[in-house]
């Protein structure tokens, strides 16, 4: 459909310079998407169950004759007895799974468990294929349903759409995979201390959970909708149809061919596959100089490939969508992202709406920018966050504004931490837990630095204190030398070993313990002072004591 506006809007007689290069551009720079994405399965044999009041699912069954089995859950009775094959009445209903495979577990009328699997009662299996749920609030209380889940009375399907497809939905369907996962990178948990879990808060369909370890992501649920990866500091999740470095790559080579054709003044209009009837209505009332993009979805890119395309030459990005039917989830996170690049940019002293939204209704209204903000940029390379900041750093050098420091939203993944160094012990258990070595010790001496621009904000460091002196700072240095090198947090005196007189702990720490186990039965005579001592000193200290007199050993 887009192309064919696109064709049609080079052949009309309003064609121009800029329209010639945008449809050249779009037409010789290869299509953004994976040849073979990875995939995962699912297998229906046509077993039903409807969920909702009795007179309403009653009514429905014959509906669904064409499947091989129709079973029918009443939350609520009817008036008068319903005599109907199948039926059985509950109180309180979970469901759980995807297509193929959904569990249904409710109390069943006349089963002597007070709970049940009601496939295995109802049609000897151990799981349902499809669910059609009429009940107002929905059984599966998600914003992106499963497939295979359809929510009609929740308004999250319709019954005419519901009753013309379940009868095709027998087989075997192929799903792509969109994720994926590199559990290294993971900013969520280390060594039981929890941390970053944007990846669970920004999925609206439930695919994401954390173990209280590590973060798992169910390939059946996932909807593909891109704001996991968004939402990931890290890059531990990333998108993989196409993963966003890609995208960026496209974007480049779109922009150049663009520039090379002779277009000007170029803006970048992204937009989800969704959303592609409302773009190519638009495009007709838009200026020639707004070149479309198409994604998987909206959310799978964020501020590291907007602000790219600020950098390969786009004087303005559009993200377009309907922000009224997207789910409220998306709409956050995309919400988050985009206030964040807002306030990169007014901090700065450019226009906020460099990178903004487009509302369909004011597409004939709308005019882009005649300047770039920066001259073309070659083609980025490295992490998200790598990107994003080398972009900055050239916005920073020729900006109307220059702050020192701008603060940002409390749950952006950029800022410091501030440490109270007085109640500081170095003990190392932040180091211990930072995912991203933003924090890490001196090494000759003790010490703890800190790098700003690879901390994520993840607490992992503020709940692992155990002084509770370390605290974290939303915002961003904008200087880049200070952003990007360690400076040190809190170093004091070393403790040298009495023994061998190599530094080996903080002077206060040893002093503090001494202090605090003086006095315990545990720690008199040698034990109290092999505190003083380095590891190997102590090791060979006990030893010794073991080896001259064995019946020291049960005092060591």
């Amino acid at each position: 459909m887009l192309n064919s506006t696109l064709e049609a809007l080079s052949d009309s007689k309003f064609t121009c310079n800029n329209g010639k290069a945008r449809q050249a551009a779009i037409n010789g720079t290869v299509e953004l998407s994976n040849l073979i994405p990875p995939t995962v399965s699912y297998e229906s044999r046509g077993n039903v169950v409807i969920i909702g009041a009795e007179d309403t699912i009653t009514s429905m069954a014959a509906q669904f004759s064409a499947l091989n089995s129709v079973t029918l859950l009443a939350t609520e009775k009817a008036e008068l007895p319903q005599t109907c094959a199948n039926l059985y009445y509950t109180q309180t209903v979970t469901v759980k799974g995807y297509l193929g495979a959904f569990y249904v577990t409710c109390a069943v009328d006349g089963n002597a468990l007070s709970t049940a699997n009601l496939a295995k009662v109802a049609i000897g299996t151990d799981c349902f294929d499809l669910v059609v749920d009429m009940t107002v609030e929905g059984v599966i209380a998600v914003e992106i349903p499963a497939p295979g889940y359809y929510a009609v009375g929740a308004g999250k399907a319709t019954l005419a759409d519901v009753i013309e497809e379940l009868p095709d939905m027998l087989g075997t369907f192929d799903k792509p995979k969109y994720f994926r996962l590199n559990p290294d990178l993971c900013a969520h948990s280390s060594r039981g201390i929890s941390g970053c879990d944007r990846c669970v808060d920004a999925c609206p369909a439930g695919a994401l959970s954390s173990t209280g370890h590590s973060i798992e992501i169910n390939p059946y649920l996932c909807q593909g909708v891109g704001t996991c990866a968004t939402a990931c500091p890290t890059e531990a999740i990333s998108y993989a149809l196409p993963d966003p470095d890609n995208t960026q790559h496209f974007v480049y080579r779109l922009l150049t061919r663009y520039f090379e054709e002779g277009g000007e003044a170029p803006t970048l209009l992204l937009f989800g596959n969704r959303d592609e009837t409302a773009v190519a209505n638009a495009l007709p009332l838009l200026p020639t100089t707004v070149i479309p993009v198409a994604l998987e979805e909206l959310a799978t890119v964020g501020i590291d490939t907007w602000f790219s395309a600020l950098a390969y030459g786009a004087h303005q990005v559009l993200l377009a969508t309907n922000t009224a039917y997207i789910p409220d989830t998306i709409d956050r996170v995309l919400g988050d992202e985009l206030t964040i690049a807002q306030t990169f940019l007014a901090e700065l002293g450019y226009e906020a709406d460099r990178i903004t939204l487009l509302d369909f209704a004011e597409a004939e209204a709308f005019k882009g920018f005649n300047a770039a903000l920066l001259a073309r940029h070659d083609r980025l390379e490295g992490t998200k966050r790598e990107k994003l900041f080398t972009v900055l750093d050239a916005l920073y050098a020729q900006a109307p504004e220059k702050p020192a420091f701008s603060n940002v939203a409390e749950n952006a993944p950029y800022g410091s931490v501030e440490c109270k160094t007085d109640d500081c012990t170095l003990c190392m258990s932040c180091v211990a837990v930072c995912p991203t070595r933003a924090l890490h010790a001196i090494g000759d001496r003790p010490g703890l630095l800190f790098i700003e621009q690879d901390c994520v904000q993840c607490g992992m460091c503020e709940k692992a204190c155990p002084e509770k002196v370390i605290s974290l700072k939303p915002g961003l240095t904008w200087e880049s030398e200070a952003r990007q090198t360690a400076r040190v947090v809190h170093e004091e005196e070393a403790a040298c070993c009495t023994s061998c007189g190599k530094p080996f702990a903080p002077a206060s720490m040893v002093k503090m313990l001494t202090e605090k186990l003086q006095g315990h039965s545990h720690f008199q005579g040698d034990a109290i002072r092999r505190l003083s001592m380095c590891e190997d000193c102590r090791v060979k200290d006990i030893f010794t004591t073991i080896t001259d007199d064995p019946e020291s050993q049960l005092k060591v």
